[in-house]
């Protein structure tokens, strides 16, 4: 006979639930308290319920089935990618990828760089003792126009090799509207015209993608998920929309169709991202009257993002690429690409490709995440993120389709707002630590200096992509390059678990700025902090003690130091009013806006912005 186990315990309603927290928060308001308001506009709550899940339509559906949802096929195998820049010359690019193909890559990715295009002859050798049907061939950075005699070198060189058009997976990243994204430059009247011609050519393969999507660009741009979501498929349509004109069918251009979106650190976000955005794709290829659901599936190579990338403290940069790739593999993309951990500030070597590599390996081999299909599928939150993310992404779709398309939406300066409304919020939280970016803007790395390969180009932004690192960067690097270090001092008097508190949180928030820190335990009387703090010959001193300690002894030790150091506050205690009237004039707490106040005490040391 069935048991049913826990029917000893009763139900409990969600008003019982919200009782109780409302008790426990004691007069906090609920929605300021734990509602999370997201970049994308919607709020998160701080529990759902299986009543939450009332309006979604997808529950019943399996993986394969359109919308796809739940992945576009019936297992969860992605491959494994790694590009190769062909800077270096073609035999290097080929020794590279024979090397790293025993080393777990499924994927391999030749940027072009400067080179325009690929003989025959280059091709053949770039290829030579690559197994073509055994692994997945992409070439970046690809202009229809240069790029035409890549693809007919490639073509040229699978058929003389004998493999069978259908075994051959590659993919051109022919991608039009990237140069209007990233320069705000488009050569609209030709563009499309090479990419037909690219169409053609593959006309007969049907593993080939020559169209790309390339939806990271928001991502490095600072954009929300739900902004590089929607503007990618928007994206999408456009192509769609233009070769159609030029006589193919929609079906014919959605197959060749790929898109590559990056990865933040926001885990379940991206998890929701990636499930939302099969569907939303699914449903716009629908709508063009394509009948085969198969030619609506959204095929996505998904690379862990730089935008979060820092050259301080730069091995944590593993872990961000780790938790990214979770994401996007639990997420059900077809294949990924990590980002070595040094990736923004100098070429790779072996050590941290090997790493970025073994990230993917060990999800697969040790942790089994390609033997589940979707199992983040029925979570109450992720279903209720991803149909959240739908609805956002949707609505943002149809905007830019209200204004013509990407095209004219880009033009008339919509998208550019959008992206930047959100970068600057972004930009904002991080310079007030309400957002974090671990070893940039909290906890960083007290005795970390920058090597002589982080220049002032890595930590500044210039055009395009910017990591939200760089002004903190940028800082931090000026007062490595002053020549000599300022130093914090931490003066502790008074109440021992306060003093300890603020000072530990003093000497992280100088460090950000790279000044020397020295901390204590606590000092019997304040002319002894005083006397040890000059004797150290501090820069500033702060004052680290209880708020009830302050109107009494900082105007003391004020008055001890003199002009021989900037006197700061740990805390913004209520008789600041009081303390500013006797000219204690600066103080640290955590509403601050550390990027602006370390500025400033830069600037009062002499330290030369870069």
């Amino acid at each position: 006979m069935a048991e049913k186990l826990f029917t000893e315990f009763p139900p409990v309603s969600t008003e019982q639930w919200d009782e109780v927290i409302i008790k426990d928060l004691k007069g906090a308001d609920y929605e300021k308290k734990l509602v999370w308001k997201t970049h994308e506009g919607f709020p998160v709550r701080p529990y759902y319920r299986a009543e939450n899940l009332g309006d979604i339509k997808s529950l019943g559906e399996m993986p394969g089935q359109f919308p796809f949802v739940r992945g576009i096929k019936n297992d969860n195998n992605w491959l494994t990618r790694q590009d190769i820049c062909l800077c270096e010359g073609i035999e290097k690019a080929n020794a590279e990828a024979l090397d790293i193909l025993n080393k777990g890559v499924e994927s391999l990715g030749f940027v072009l760089g400067e080179k325009k295009d690929l003989s025959e002859a280059e091709m053949a050798a770039l290829l030579k003792g690559i197994c073509i049907p055994a692994v997945e061939i992409n070439f970046r950075k690809c202009c229809p126009k240069h790029s035409a005699k890549t693809l007919e070198s490639f073509l040229v060189v699978v058929e003389k090799q004998g493999v069978k058009p259908e075994e051959v997976r590659a993919s051109f990243d022919f991608s039009p509207l990237h140069r209007l994204t990233v320069k705000g430059e488009f050569c609209e009247d030709k563009a499309y015209g090479f990419l037909a011609e690219a169409m053609k050519a593959v006309a007969d393969f049907p593993k080939i993608k020559v169209v790309n999507v390339q939806a990271y660009d928001f991502n490095d741009l600072g954009s929300s998920l739900v902004q590089e979501l929607a503007f990618g498929v928007a994206i999408g349509n456009e192509y769609i929309a233009k070769l159609t004109e030029l006589g193919f069918s929609a079906e014919e251009v959605a197959r060749r169709i790929k898109f590559t979106f990056g990865i933040s650190s926001n885990y379940f976000m991206e998890i929701a991202k990636f499930r939302a955005g099969r569907v939303v794709w699914a449903n716009i290829v629908k709508a063009w009257g394509v009948e085969s659901d198969c030619a609506c599936k959204m095929h996505v190579h998904a690379v862990t993002s730089q935008w979060n990338q820092t050259v301080y403290d730069a091995y944590v940069n593993m872990l961000r690429g780790t938790t990214e790739t979770m994401s996007a593999a639990i997420a059900g993309v077809d294949s990924i690409e990590v980002l070595p951990f040094d990736h923004v500030f100098r070429a790779p070597g072996e050590f941290s490709n090997r790493i970025a590599r073994n990230v993917q390996s060990i999800l697969k081999e040790e942790s089994h995440f390609n033997k589940i299909v979707d199992p983040a599928g029925g979570s109450y939150y992720v279903e209720e993120l991803t149909q959240s993310i739908i609805d956002a992404a949707w609505k943002l779709f149809k905007d830019v389709e209200e204004k013509g398309g990407y095209t004219e939406a880009f033009k008339a300066g919509f998208v550019q707002e959008q992206v930047k409304a959100v970068s600057d919020k972004k930009d904002k939280l991080l310079a007030q630590r309400r957002e974090t970016l671990l070893g940039t803007n909290q906890f960083p790395n007290f005795l970390e200096k920058a090597g002589d390969e982080i220049t002032k180009e890595i930590v500044t932004r210039g055009e395009g992509a910017y990591r939200g690192a760089q002004p903190f960067e940028a800082m931090r690097l000026a007062t490595d390059r002053n020549g000599r270090q300022p130093m914090a001092f931490m003066l502790t008097f008074g109440n021992l678990a306060m003093c300890r508190a603020r000072a530990q949180f003093s000497c992280n928030f100088f460090a950000i700025a790279g000044f020397k820190v020295v901390d204590n335990n606590r000092f019997s009387t304040i002319e002894e902090g005083v006397e040890a703090a000059l004797k150290a010959k501090a820069d500033i001193v702060v004052a680290c003690s209880a708020d009830d300690e302050y109107l009494e002894n900082v105007p003391k030790i004020a008055q001890l130091i003199g002009d021989k150091a900037i006197v700061v506050v740990a805390g913004d205690p209520e008789c600041r009013p009081q303390l500013e009237e006797q000219g204690i004039k600066n103080y640290i707490h955590v509403k601050c806006n550390v990027l602006d106040t370390l500025k400033e005490y830069q600037k009062a040391l002499g330290v030369k912005e870069l």
